[in-house]
């Protein structure tokens, strides 16, 4: 049973008993169910009611974290995550917000839960320290419906249980200043997964242009439930990668004392990479983020990334291997169903530094190739990236052997240009796309070789499963030029460059949700005669053998 199930059932059993007086009698269910969602997080949150006065007077109940109880007292400590004032189904959560009684808790305790049973809302303090609404949450609307829905708890469930269980956990970790690129991805991931909620129920007409340019630059289809699945997914997850590119970018030109305020609503004028930006704006507006009902979901994943430790945050996020930590968490958390169909893995570190080496000695000891991988003669290309992990291996990899030969200052310049010029990735997500470029560029930044304004790193938005056989013959990608270039440039290293390394860890499984005619021939070759043999070869059209004919028929 799940929490919202069992939440409604203990209130309708109370409410049948005909013994309840007030809200009173409903504080043993309020308390189970935040203290059932509190005792998964790290660190746990505790729920106690009924507290002592700290000079505010009496508030319903408070939210305490682990640490706080200790040997059985609290010791007169306020609760750091809050106070709670509870109120009856008959009131608005937002009236009751705005009492001198509410108002004299949060002076107190900075943050006060409001909850009518049927309402959460989150009251806390903004930049400037005026009273906020931080979050809110509606299981219904009014107290009929409300009892109503109480009568059935297991629908209740199934329509609204993972959305509430969501907000209480991010409610019961709000104060919580965020460290580490872990909880700040799961922060991000919550409240993407709220958008995603809002965009799966909304019409998207006014995306038709958006959803057309990405089918023709992508090569695919989005077709059936997945590949609408992918769609509203894809959008959802450039909105919120955007979004932290951009404060990423934002943080480094602002130090963490200078009191300036992240605004996401111009987040596009920092995102560096054309297509991202380009996907961001077209999203983006004010129109269609309204349409779609997702400004305020942005409006607090931006007040989650002031809360950032900025300074803790990213001391962690630039060591070695750390920032795509940053993204499987995120895709965990956002689309659990979706990183299953596309087969997002993380790699461990000691894999790709092995494959990478091996790849190394093998051009040197078999291939002449006395550098190796920073022979300037040697392409590579990562066709499913992900967020860069082999890439940033095999440009480290590049920098010790130029190091081990004494290079200068300006044969060092040779890393960056291989980043530019002859080591590349293909990703056909959003996220791990824009996490990539991010790598790199921290990449290189540690090596003081930065990006200038103009320039960008070899990762491309792209299917690498098809546009390698030309000539291609292309319509006007006219809503969305800088995806018809993305598509351009991939296609020139598909069919133009000499690649001579193709390397990766490629997802498994078969989705079927963006197939293609171009890209189910590719298979051809691999199932002639496999009938006669009385072989199936069905389980031929996994993504992982596709991507093995890429790259035999590429290199071959």
């Amino acid at each position: 049973m799940g929490a919202l199930e069992t939440y409604l059932s203990d209130l309708r059993d109370i409410k049948l008993s005909g013994e309840g007086v007030s809200e009173l009698s409903y504080y043993p269910a309020l308390r189970q169910l935040l203290e059932e969602i509190g005792s998964g997080l790290k660190p746990k949150v505790r729920c106690f009611m009924n507290l002592k006065d700290h000079g505010a007077g009496l508030p319903d109940g408070g939210l305490f974290t682990a640490d706080q109880v200790r040997r059985g007292t609290l010791g007169g400590q306020k609760p750091a995550r809050g106070a709670i004032e509870v109120k009856p189904p008959s009131h608005e959560a937002a009236t009751v917000a705005t009492t001198g009684q509410v108002l004299g808790y949060l002076e107190t305790y900075r943050q006060v839960l409001v909850t009518t049973l049927r309402e959460f809302l989150l009251l806390g303090l903004d930049e400037l320290g005026k009273p906020a609404v931080l979050e809110r949450y509606v299981i219904a609307p009014s107290e009929s419906e409300f009892w109503a829905l109480v009568n059935h708890p297991r629908r209740a469930e199934q329509e609204q249980g993972e959305r509430l269980l969501e907000f209480l956990r991010r409610v019961l970790l709000s104060g919580a200043a965020l460290a580490s690129p872990q909880d700040l991805a799961w922060f991000l991931a919550s409240y993407a997964r709220e958008a995603r909620f809002l965009a799966e129920a909304a019409d998207l007409p006014a995306l038709v242009s958006v959803r057309r340019s990405l089918e023709d630059a992508l090569g695919v289809k989005f077709e059936g439930e997945k590949g609408e699945h992918f769609f509203r997914s894809t959008l959802v997850q450039t909105l919120f990668y955007g979004l932290f590119a951009s404060w990423v970018i934002w943080s480094r030109e602002h130090d963490p004392g200078d009191g300036a305020v992240f605004d996401w609503q111009k987040a596009a004028w920092t995102l560096r990479v054309p297509v991202v930006r380009a996907l961001f704006e077209q999203i983006a507006t004010p129109s269609r983020l309204g349409s779609l009902g997702l400004a305020p979901v942005l409006n607090r994943a931006a007040a989650a990334l002031h809360r950032v430790d900025r300074r803790a945050f990213f001391a962690r996020f630039e060591q070695h291997h750390a920032v795509q930590y940053f993204y499987e968490p995120f895709l965990e958390a956002f689309d659990p169903a979706l990183r299953k169909e596309l087969g997002v893995w993380y790699t461990p570190p000691e894999i790709v530094e092995y494959m990478v080496a091996r790849v190394d000695t093998v051009l040197r000891e078999e291939l002449n190739v006395s550098d190796g991988l920073a022979d300037p003669r040697v392409y590579v290309l990562d066709p499913c990236c992900g967020t860069g992990a082999y890439l940033v291996e095999v440009l480290e990899k590049i920098a010790q052997t130029l190091d081990e030969k004494g290079a200068d200052a300006l044969s060092a310049g040779d890393v960056k240009k291989a980043a530019l010029e002859r080591v590349f990735g293909f990703e056909i997500l959003p996220a791990p796309f824009v996490i990539a470029h991010m790598q790199l560029g921290l990449l290189l930044q540690n090596m003081h070789l930065p990006l200038a304004e103009n320039e960008r790193a070899g990762v491309f938005l792209t299917n690498a499963l098809t546009g390698w056989d030309s000539p291609h013959g292309h319509q006007q990608v006219l809503a969305l030029p800088e995806l018809e270039a993305e598509r351009d440039a991939a296609e020139k290293v598909k069919q133009e460059l000499p690649i001579l390394v193709i390397l990766g860890n490629p997802p498994y499984n078969g989705f079927a949700g963006v197939s293609t005619a171009e890209e189910g021939d590719l298979l051809k070759a691999y199932k002639e005669g496999l009938a006669e043999w009385g072989v199936t070869k069905h389980y031929l059209d996994d993504l992982y053998i596709r991507f093995f004919r890429v790259a035999e028929r590429r290199i071959a």
